[in-house]
């Protein structure tokens, strides 16, 4: 078959399974699970995996699962990825009752999409015009929350770092892989459908703990350390820190505290605090990192307080490849019309982060969105309005793109490949994650 006959049968195979497809997401909006407790999740996608036929399955990082698609012919590796986990959202209507887990940020749409183009293309008819592999991933925690659960689960050796795609390229799970795509749902925006993906923040997540001394906060206020105000004053002098925050770094802090005491009446003696530093380049978050530290450590020593501070790697800023970026354009155009393609991201930087920056710095990627939400992402009301678009369109637009990287014995993944100069390599991107990590204890 030629190149157009392919893609006809690649999008027939989609909406021949469209209901179950469409089925499979929602089935996992009802089992929303954070990072690296992702098991029924993981256990309900590794069925689907094998219900469609796929080969190979590996379990990789606690929860995570890889199947290969072999053309037979050699040729590139071309993956496409779906992110298991959820957030904790209370309130949310598709909240988990126990655990307030919820899917709001649409990863289970993206499951649903990766196992669509997986079947389209695990065609035997598919298949022979084609050269090379295509793989399919399943991957745990992108979203970097729960951080003394994942601490935990690094201090007993299960994990060395907090977020999914990392523990894999540690793994080597992706060394056989080229170049890499995935879909993020977003909000619906006029007669817009797919989005062209721009570039993103990266960041070190914090977990602070300001230890003070307990009294009795009415008869004795004076024989206590206040760690609650440690933490405030700490909180402050971050905040007097961002006129040095240079806007080409698009710094972002925002601090929470998870923990502001034992009780009313008792001097608060233990308070724990978290926080993102984000920013568009790896020098300025770590630049940023350092004068958080500085105003935590202040806030300490103002009170009389200690200070403990765990600095752990986030994420690396993301990079969209603009020949990958042209190709799905153009399978775009003729799925929605050149009217239904938004491409206002386009060499602009947003605030949010995802680790699939840091494959962007390893290989050529993209992470193009589908507009079939509302509401805010992480919030509330953040639903998928869509789903047809949601999981059919975004498949279809993916699929077809892998048809065109690995046509013509894989020749146009070649030229992307060949021409294409990652910021790190693998060994240099473990040591720079590794070099993040740091412990201090300031009295």
């Amino acid at each position: 078959m030629g190149i157009e006959d392919i893609k006809k049968k690649v999008e027939s195979n989609i909406d021949s399974n469209a209901e179950d497809l469409i089925g499979i997401a929602k089935d996992i909006l009802d089992m929303p699970e954070p990072g690296y407790r992702e098991f029924k999740t993981s256990k309900y996608t590794e069925k689907q995996f094998n219900k469609y036929g796929f080969s190979n399955i590996e379990k990789v990082s606690m929860t995570g699962l890889k199947a290969v698609i072999d053309t037979g012919r050699p040729g590139p590796t071309v993956c496409v990825m779906g992110e298991l986990d959820s957030l904790v959202v209370l309130g949310h209507p598709h909240a988990d009752e126990e655990t307030n887990a919820a899917h709001a940020c649409g990863h289970h749409c993206q499951i649903a999409q990766m196992i669509a183009v997986g079947q389209s293309l695990n065609d035997p008819e598919v298949l022979k015009g084609l050269s090379g592999k295509i793989v399919l991933v399943a991957v745990p925690a992108e979203e970097n929350i729960e951080v003394e659960y994942r601490k935990t689960l690094r201090d007993e050796g299960k994990i060395e770092f907090l977020l999914g795609k990392q523990e894999f390229v540690k793994l080597g799970a992706l060394d056989d892989v080229d170049i890499a795509m995935m879909t993020h749902t977003g909000n619906q925006k006029d007669n817009k459908i797919l989005a062209l993906g721009g570039s993103s923040t990266g960041s070190v997540s914090k977990s602070i703990k300001f230890i003070g001394k307990a009294s009795h906060a009415g008869g004795a206020p004076h024989n206590g350390i206040n760690a609650l105000n440690a933490a405030n004053l700490a909180m402050a002098g971050i905040h007097f820190q961002r006129e040095t925050f240079q806007e080409k770094d698009i710094v972002r802090i925002h601090p929470i505290i998870t923990q502001g005491g034992a009780a009313v009446s008792s001097v608060p003696a233990d308070v724990r605090m978290e926080t993102y530093v984000r920013g568009s380049t790896v020098e300025g978050f770590l630049d940023a990192s350092e004068k958080v530290d500085r105003a935590l450590r202040a806030g300490a020593m103002a009170i009389g307080a200690s200070v403990e501070i765990t600095t752990i790697p986030g994420y690396l800023p993301m990079y969209q490849n603009e020949q990958l970026n042209n190709l799905y354009e153009q399978n775009s155009i003729h799925l929605v019309g050149d009217e239904g393609v938004d491409r206002s991201n386009v060499g602009r930087f947003g605030g949010f982060s995802t680790d699939m920056g840091d494959m962007s710095q390893l290989m050529p990627i993209i992470h193009p969105s589908v507009l079939s939400t509302s509401g805010d992402g992480h919030g509330i009301d953040y639903v998928v309005e869509d789903y047809h678009s949601a999981v059919i369109t975004a498949a279809k637009a993916m699929a077809l793109t892998v048809i065109d990287l690995l046509h013509d014995n894989g020749q146009k993944a070649k030229e992307i490949v060949d021409s294409f100069e990652p910021l790190l390599s693998k060994d240099a991107y473990l040591k720079l994650l590794r070099s993040m990590y740091k412990e201090e204890k300031f009295k």
